[in-house]
């Protein structure tokens, strides 16, 4: 198993978006950095159809997330619990994580009643940002595969295949029994670190996210029984057993497989593009519920009532920003070396 400690902040290539060359050192700058990409991380799981894990792909820090969250095994519960706290961190990458952590928690916390109100007054604007965002970050991420081999396409083609498959199942009404929460938990964990999944669309998907969403609000508002403290603690031990036990396959599959495994990558965030396509309208059945539960359909340009130029200029724009900074990270990294 890949080491975190030794994995570089922009691990696979110059076609990251941020990091440099060198090895990881503890340093406030590189936990500004971190915090900034957990931040960016947090925004996007509040849009839906991106993933924290594309963030993380296209930021370059993917490889290192999954090598770190990997490591927490029995050995770190054991370094725990004898007190070995620097050596625990060391393992398990523990600053890496906990500047990851402040910068989501931050992220979801400052911009969900942004993103919320921009999804629900200016959706195809906002839909079209972020997919010039995804669609130039396909393109920068796509030299993480150093070869692209028939075999490697032909991956690329299953992940993109996956993630539309995916994003077009129905949402459904769940039983809310412990098992079934404790499953739930699991697969929506699985996605999160997934690009091209949104872990909240899959609770969506298997209609638990109503109840998980009352569960925390009830748990901030102090309205606590022992009921809602079997379910948080079930939650979040599916979400521990989900995240530990795919991580470590993640983690075997970049050390052994990695060409393959990033085109698979790649495919899961092109399959995404499809939920962010700027010409959509919300059906009139669905116009009046809650923006989580609206149902989109695309539409023709001759049925956009909007500024198509306006749609054209912010995706040409967010996907510019993104080439640009790919092209000052490489800069940045040949002085470096």
């Amino acid at each position: 198993m890949t080491n975190p400690s030794d994995i570089d902040d922009c691990e696979a290539s110059p076609a990251t978006v941020a990091g440099d060359s060198r090895p990881p050192t503890a340093s406030i700058g590189r936990d500004a950095v971190n915090i900034f990409r957990g931040f960016c991380m947090g925004a996007a799981d509040t849009v839906p159809g991106v993933s924290g894990g594309t963030i993380a792909l296209i930021l370059g820090h993917y490889d290192r997330l999954i090598a770190a969250i990997s490591q927490i095994d029995s050995d770190a519960v054991k370094l725990l619990l004898s007190g070995q706290f620097r050596a625990l961190s060391r393992k398990i990458d523990l600053r890496f994580l906990a500047a990851l952590a402040i910068g989501i928690v931050v992220g979801i916390g400052a911009l969900a009643g942004l993103m919320h109100w921009l999804l629900q007054h200016r959706m195809n604007e906002t839909m079209a940002v972020f997919f010039g965002l995804v669609l130039a970050s396909v393109w920068v991420v796509r030299r993480n595969v150093a070869i692209w081999t028939p075999g490697r396409f032909l991956a690329m083609v299953v992940g993109t295949v996956a993630a539309l498959a995916i994003s077009q199942i129905p949402a459904s009404p769940g039983e809310i029994n412990l098992g079934y929460l404790f499953l739930s938990a699991a697969v929506a964990i699985c996605a999160m670190i997934l690009p091209g999944i949104s872990g909240a669309f899959i609770l969506l998907l298997l209609g638990v996210y109503e109840p998980v969403i009352g569960m925390v609000k009830q748990f901030f508002q102090l309205d606590i029984d022992p009921l809602l403290i079997i379910r948080l603690t079930v939650f979040t031990l599916g979400c521990g057993f989900g995240l530990l036990a795919f991580s470590r396959l993640l983690n075997y599959l970049l050390s052994h497989h990695r060409d393959v495994t990033m085109a698979t990558l790649i495919g899961l965030m092109i399959g995404s593009i499809g939920r962010l396509w700027p010409l959509q309208a919300v059906t009139p059945e669905t116009a009046e519920l809650e923006l989580k539960y609206q149902e989109t359909v695309f539409i023709t340009p001759a049925q956009y009532d909007g500024s198509l130029i306006l749609l054209i200029a912010l995706a040409l724009i967010a996907g510019g920003v993104v080439l640009i900074a790919d092209r000052v990270t490489q800069r940045l990294t040949g002085l470096s070396d």
